[in-house]
């Protein structure tokens, strides 16, 4: 009988590896990793079929702010019970709704005066489109419907401290199992940009849970390292979907982490520029929002610095792939200049950073240094063949098909 690949993907424990995807935030720059993502699912179909999705072949997907509409949109089940979209799919959205989400008009006519006003009296956008977007594409579905395990880290500003709203954690806190739509309004709730989102859900024994969130990109820009964090909570809680693992047993993961670029070095800001600032200059600087964006970039260089280091530490430094952009410029490190030409722009960054070389941070110069391990695109192309692997050989292994070959 022919070997024919199944959709879902079996736990762990039936494989080698835990697999694990991660789109840092970034705005309407999350159309980049849109791009990758579209480049690494083609891949994965010349392998496994045209039917196959990102969902079928990461164990955990895991994104914040734009990374986190993206998760969801690669993991919310349509009519089907399969990905809402495509990973293809992913630029088209963003080219059809960033202009709504982040609408030009107005904000381009404002003098800069009235643009330090409105950003201290009120976000720069309402947020309307974004949650009646959601609302319509996600309707009542919760984080437990998702066809893979999701973590995407908000912060509670009420609390004063992080919310991860994640698969493994809804388990053990049956309030974190929000509408997927209300969790990503709250993860998308950048400072300054678009309003923060106050929600409720209740769980079986009728305990009402208040979430009060903003952008979880102020705490995990780059979520890699809180979506290993609950994979490695669940394993030492002894989850029978894992494998038996050491501690620090980092060359059983395969990691996957996305960034959604970052400013040319002489685009950035120096010493003498800031040391003029009061808060106004570092709310609204050139169009920018720098004190959200120092935040968030440090949070994402520290996360790659401190995962990189350890998969070369623990020699296996190939299950670690870091694709990251640091040559924009101008309108191209904005989060929210969603002009048709702005945005095509971010596609073609998108596209050449497929045909850049695999890179990695110096956090002594800040600069991104090639490696010798060919382009990004050679990367994906043998990370994709990894997931398939991966993926087959818990088909086989699994108890479930063996009882659906005995069936057939």
């Amino acid at each position: 009988m022919e070997n024919v690949m199944r959709s879902v993907l079996e736990p762990p424990t039936y494989g080698n590896s835990i697999t694990i995807l991660s789109i840092d935030g970034g705005g309407i720059r999350g159309i980049i990793p849109g791009v990758i993502l579209g480049f690494l699912e083609s891949e994965l179909q010349k392998l496994d079929g045209e039917d196959a999705r990102l969902a079928d072949y990461f164990d955990v997907i895991s994104g914040t702010s734009t990374g986190g509409l993206v998760t969801a949109m690669l993991t919310a089940p349509n009519e089907k019970n399969r990905p809402l979209y495509a990973a293809k799919e992913i630029k088209d959205f963003y080219l059809e709704n960033c202009p709504k989400i982040f609408p030009q008009e107005r904000h381009q006519l404002l003098g800069q005066a009235e643009k330090i006003v409105k950003a201290v009296t009120g976000p720069k956008y309402d947020g309307k489109y974004l949650h009646n977007l959601l609302k319509e594409k996600l309707g009542e579905t919760k984080l437990h419907q998702t066809l893979t395990n999701i973590v995407i880290p908000t912060f509670d500003i009420k609390l004063l401290q992080p919310t991860i709203f994640s698969s493994y954690a809804k388990e053990h806190h049956p309030s974190l199992d929000a509408l997927l739509r209300d969790i990503c309004i709250g993860t998308s709730a950048a400072p300054t940009y678009l309003p923060a989102h106050k929600f409720e859900t209740q769980d079986s024994d009728g305990s009402v849970r208040e979430f009060n969130l903003i952008d979880g990109g102020v705490a995990a820009n780059n979520p890699a390292l809180v979506a290993i964090n609950q994979v490695t909570k669940e394993v030492s809680g002894g989850n029978s979907d894992f494998f038996s693992m050491k501690p620090l047993e980092y060359d059983r993961f395969i990691v996957l982490s996305l960034g959604t670029g970052t400013a040319k070095e002489e685009n950035k800001y120096d010493a003498d520029e800031a040391a003029k600032w009061g808060i106004l200059g570092w709310l609204t600087n050139g169009g920018s929002t720098p004190l959200v964006e120092v935040f968030k970039q440090a949070s994402s260089d520290m996360v790659d610095f401190h995962l990189s280091t350890i998969f070369q530490a623990l020699q296996c430094e190939e299950n670690y792939l870091r694709i990251q952009d640091d040559t924009l410029t101008g309108k191209l490190s904005s989060v929210d200049v969603a002009t048709e030409e702005n945005l095509q722009n971010l596609v073609k960054i998108g596209e050449n950073l497929l045909k850049k070389p695999v890179s990695r941070v110096n956090l002594q110069t800040g600069a991104f240094e090639f490696l010798n391990k060919g382009t990004n695109e050679a990367a994906l192309k043998r990370l994709a063949e990894a997931l398939s692997k991966e993926k087959h050989l818990r088909d086989v292994r699994s108890p479930t098909a063996h009882v659906s070959v005995h069936k057939k």
